[in-house]
């Protein structure tokens, strides 16, 4: 017997059926899969040099619960000047490099 769908499943599958709704739900869904690529790295990082979340807000000059929350959310959502405070604090560099679009 199949799996009833949630509300949320037969909400997005309404509304993937309005014009323009696929395209804008893989472009928001690839750039949330980006960010969380990034967080993962930086947490990553964060382990290799066994920091706190609230050590690495220390260093890197940011409140350490809002860093605690950065990395504990769903969905985090940081800005560049968070990422780049967090990288340098680990001495790593943002870089952007070409996708080979456009």
């Amino acid at each position: 017997m199949p799996r009833e769908q949630t509300g949320a499943e037969r909400y997005f599958a309404e509304r993937r059926k309005e014009p323009g709704f696929e395209e804008a739900y893989l472009a928001a869904r690839k750039r949330i899969d980006r960010i969380d690529s990034i967080m993962r790295s930086l947490d990553e990082q964060r382990l290799r040099q066994e920091w706190s979340k609230a050590e690495l807000g220390r260093r890197s000059g940011l409140d350490p619960a809002a860093v605690r929350r950065l990395f504990s959310t769903e969905s985090p959502n940081p800005t560049l000047s968070t990422l780049v405070a967090l990288a340098d604090s680990m001495g790593l560099q943002v870089e952007l490099k070409p996708t080979g679009r456009g």
